[in-house]
């Protein structure tokens, strides 16, 4: 079995700089497949819609496929004050399970603090 990970953007913005496959490799796991789907505000209120019955674009969301795979969907437009990192962070998070709260939050700090401070080459 090939495990990977693909990065699309469907936007006019160019894609933000960051080590996404090695930060994704951290937290889930070298054997998870991920998509990385860096979308606008259509994309994001049609799935935000059909999904979680919300009728608005998001900053971020992420859908779990099987037991070692996922999806996730920043909008380049909604992003406001977070970074690109901080949404994978959230979106990867997510995808192991967490939900909003104080534990999400300790743990978004531990990986932000990784990424800013570790050096992946």
């Amino acid at each position: 079995m090939t495990f990977g990970f693909s990065i699309k953007n469907t936007t006019r913005r160019r894609i933000p700089k960051a080590k996404f496959e090695l930060i994704k490799d951290y937290i889930l796991g070298k054997r998870y497949e991920l998509s990385l789907v860096f979308c606008g505000d259509a994309l994001s209120r049609s799935l935000n819609r059909h999904y979680r019955d919300k009728d608005k674009a998001t900053n971020v969301l992420s859908f779990k496929l099987s037991k070692d795979s996922g999806e996730i969907f920043i909008n380049l437009y909604k992003m406001k004050k977070f970074s690109p990192t901080y949404l994978f962070v959230h979106g990867c998070l997510h995808l192991k399970g967490m939900e909003h709260g104080d534990t999400m939050n300790k743990a978004e700090k531990k990986y932000l603090n990784v990424a800013s401070n570790h050096r992946w080459d």
